[in-house]
């Protein structure tokens, strides 16, 4: 295969060397970089197993108290216990370089300073229980917020192994394999070529002591 497509002279095994050792050195740069990835990515799903775990048991607490405030408040007290609410919440999304993957950052701000300024309402005509539930969405809001990150720098990451396994792959098994190959092909033909030189020169160098040979015998003969 290498026959067909090489050119078999010095240049071109010079280039080939040149591209060989830049190819090793990627893919070796490449490796480095996709088990690095796969560290950072099992940290994260490890963190986002947690995560997840800890937000669904803060969402199913906060719908029990939810169910709970229900059933001993009034539809219409509850409602307008809930209807204007005290804190609000803005995100904002920026984003970090890891190991060349934009993996998303959020921050939250209130809109009050004080965080656990929360409830809406006075106490006097509302249930204890939802008090507890609106505790429980204000304290699982942060790890909502990271569980977010988690999942979506999971996929980001996920997909950036994916591809630099790939590269990997082409350079270890096509790439680096066929400039071996090339490599090959054209030192064994530059040997061949130096050897049908040598031949050739050693067959005149023959010939030129021949004809020396017959001259000297025709003059001796001459004479």
């Amino acid at each position: 295969m290498a026959s067909t497509q090489v050119n078999p002279t010095r240049m071109e095994l010079t280039r080939l060397k040149k591209k060989l050792s830049t190819a090793i050195r990627g893919h070796k740069l490449l490796k480095d970089k996709r088990d690095e990835l796969m560290r950072q990515f099992l940290e994260l799903v490890r963190e986002n197993k947690a995560l997840r775990e800890k937000v669904e048991k803060g969402i199913e607490a906060a719908n029990k108290n939810f169910v709970l405030a229900g059933a001993l408040m009034q539809d219409e007290v509850l409602n307008a216990a809930l209807l204007a609410p005290k804190q609000s919440v803005s995100v904002e999304a920026g984003s970090k370089n890891v190991m060349s993957v934009e993996i998303p950052v959020f921050e939250y701000k209130t809109r009050l300073a004080d965080e656990n300024d929360i409830y809406s309402y006075g106490f006097a005509f509302t249930s204890g229980d939802l008090d507890d539930a609106v505790k429980s969405l204000s304290e699982v809001f942060p790890d909502m917020l990271r569980l977010a990150e988690c999942e979506k720098s999971c996929q980001l990451m996920a997909a950036e192994i994916e591809k630099t396994r790939r590269r990997v792959n082409a350079l270890e098994h096509v790439m680096i394999p066929q400039t071996r190959e090339s490599i090959k092909y054209i030192t064994m033909k530059l040997d061949e070529n130096e050897r049908s030189t040598q031949i050739r020169l050693m067959k005149v160098k023959d010939m030129m002591i021949k004809e020396v040979i017959e001259e000297k015998h025709s003059k001796a003969a001459q004479g």
